[in-house]
């Protein structure tokens, strides 16, 4: 018995310490930042499902918009405001089961300004459907 409970400690050993491996969702966020970051808006919203929110805190777009339509000038003005800019991301997380997924980010948008994002982003039926930007200016991301 002894043996082969031993045997089992280094399986499971590598198994807890094996990489989490993304997901869609993941995927999806990755290109969403990615879509800020280029400030394409077209593709900023084009995996949000049409009632998504958008919840904004803090900052000079603070506020809740409750439409991809409400969005889209959000997005306008964020990514006209920033210039070029590159999206460094950190602590990206996906928790998922068959209802949905949830993505969470430390996210750096650096173009005229350095914003730093807490970005959480909900998943279902591959489409975004809730988004929280929290502007997170002493993160340490």
């Amino acid at each position: 018995m002894k043996t082969a409970s031993l045997a089992i400690v280094p399986i499971a050993l590598a198994v807890l310490s094996a990489p989490a491996l993304a997901g869609p969702a993941a995927d999806m966020a990755q290109a969403h930042i990615a879509a800020i970051a280029k400030g394409d808006v077209a593709a900023i919203t084009a995996l949000t499902a049409p009632g998504a929110t958008l919840h904004w805190i803090g900052g000079p777009l603070d506020g809740t918009y409750a439409s991809v339509d409400a969005q889209k000038p959000v997005w306008t003005r964020f990514t006209s405001a920033q210039g070029d800019q590159k999206a460094m991301v950190s602590d990206l997380s996906e928790a998922a089961n068959p209802k949905g997924a949830t993505v969470t980010a430390n996210v750096v948008f650096a173009g005229k300004n350095a914003v730093k994002v807490r970005y959480v982003m909900l998943y279902t039926d591959g489409k975004l459907v809730d988004e929280i930007w929290q502007v997170d200016p002493n993160g340490k991301y």
